[in-house]
């Protein structure tokens, strides 16, 4: 990140207050709306626009922007383009546009990204330009508030202080207190297939400003540039843009409702934004929370895949499932013989898309390269890969990584100096990965299920 746009980020935080403490008048404007919709959840809120364009939000909006960086849109500017020519005009003319009600959102870059683990698949990313990132943040901020207050305990995705470890949480208490039955449930194309007329419905509940629901229609009616041919969007949010995942949250609010009025008997929901499962005692009651999932989506211009989306009993380890990358499955307690509990580590699917990026850091092709700079590469992806997977009782699949980060490393060091086989149990040693200071997995497990061993 350039020295501009570090300073234009510390810019947003405004004027000081007492104590020398800046005045974070945005997060206070945030507090106020989301206790607003708590107390009053009927409320319908009416003056939320005019929040949008203002400066201090859009300077919060802009910092946002710069941390999560992204590729250029259909106008070509970057993040540091822009705050090499000059933040604070760029938000003026911005908020002015908004203001004024002159703001035109511009065509989405469409681009195809490969699925991990999945060769040969690939999903479409919409990029909006800059200037469209920053609105539909500053959007996101005051629109978030509001509806977090609804929001019920099943959604655990992109939602402030819960994460997919949380979600993880909620699956392993269920299925230890007997609810062994799970429905593994698969939206298909989600994002790209959400009803329009349905999302504005969903947000009016809440929102009656007729400004912040047309900035929004006219984001979900943003054009897709591809391959130099602009067309139009009939269905879905753009994926890639800030405001989709609240937009998909609350279109999919309309499953948690319906959970809570008429699904609880059925089974427990744990649903991290279009990624769910159903954990039910019974396998009756797997099946009518399937029909009851498919029948809620169905409003909502979704439906679930016929050929992701199954049953499986967890009783005794004899299945599993994949749920937010990990493995989830029954292992037998070393301390009480004949009681299971769930434990989870890393998927199939997430070991292989590491072992990829591995492979592919330590080519034959890139032999030209110092060991020391392939190592420097590699330990952020495996110091993240851990942070993430740490989470569970992933002892096992950890050590089965740092081998093969180990094998792998000497392959390459024994093809850069020209020499025979992997040479890892006697040139390269354990010592010498030591040396190069490559991060090892082994050891930094937490949150083993007790009285049980993977």
């Amino acid at each position: 990140m350039s020295a501009e746009t570090a300073r234009s980020i510390r810019r947003e935080e405004g004027p000081a207050g007492p104590g020398g403490r800046p005045l974070d008048k945005v997060r206070a404007l945030q507090w106020t709306l989301y206790r607003c919709a708590e107390q009053e959840p009927e409320r319908r809120f009416h003056a939320l626009y005019g929040h949008v364009h203002r400066m201090d939000v859009l300077w919060r909006a802009w910092s946002v922007v710069c941390a999560n960086r992204g590729a250029p849109g259909v106008d070509g500017l970057s993040v540091d383009v822009v705050a090499a020519a000059g933040v604070e005009v760029f938000l003026q003319d911005l908020s002015e546009r908004l203001r004024t009600h002159t703001y035109r959102p511009s065509a989405l870059r469409r681009v195809q990204i490969p699925k991990p683990g999945r060769p040969g698949e690939f999903r479409p990313l919409s990029i909006p330009t800059v200037a469209d990132r920053v609105v539909m943040t500053a959007a996101k901020l005051v629109l978030e508030p509001v509806f977090e207050a609804g929001f019920t305990d099943a959604s655990y995705g992109f939602r402030p202080k819960r994460s997919a470890i949380d979600a993880c949480e909620a699956v392993r208490v269920a299925a230890n207190q007997g609810r062994e039955w799970v429905l593994e449930a698969d939206i298909r194309d989600c994002f790209g297939t959400i009803d329009h007329d349905a999302l504005v419905a969903q947000l009016a509940r809440r929102v009656v400003d007729r400004s912040m629901l047309k900035l929004i229609r006219a984001w979900l009616r943003m054009g897709v540039l591809e391959g130099g041919v602009t067309s139009p969007t009939g269905a879905g949010t753009p994926q890639g843009s800030p405001i989709s995942p609240l937009l998909a949250n609350i279109a999919l609010h309309v499953l948690d409702e319906a959970w809570r009025e008429h699904g609880q008997r059925l089974g427990e929901l744990v649903r991290y934004c279009d990624d769910f499962v159903v954990l039910s005692p019974t396998r009756q009651r797997a099946e009518r929370a399937r029909e009851l999932a498919a029948t809620v989506l169905g409003g909502l211009g979704m439906r679930l895949h016929p050929e992701k989306t199954g049953i499986v009993c967890l009783r005794e380890g004899g299945q599993g499932f994949d749920f937010l990358g990990f493995h989830h499955r029954k292992v037998e307690s070393w301390k009480r013989r004949g009681r299971f509990y769930l434990q989870r580590w890393p998927s199939a699917r997430a070991l292989g898309v590491l072992r990829d990026k591995v492979r592919a850091a330590t080519s034959s092709s890139l032999t030209e390269r110092p060991v020391a700079a392939v190592v420097a590469d590699l330990n952020p992806v495996l110091r993240g890969w851990a942070a993430y997977f740490r989470n569970g009782n992933s002892g096992r699949k950890f050590n089965a990584v740092d081998g093969y980060v180990h094998e792998r490393l000497a392959i390459f060091a024994s093809r850069k100096h020209g020499l025979k086989g992997r040479n890892w149990t006697t040139r390269y040693t354990y010592g010498w990965t030591t040396r190069l200071g490559v991060y090892r997995l082994t050891g930094n497990v937490r949150g083993v299920a007790a009285h049980a061993q993977r």
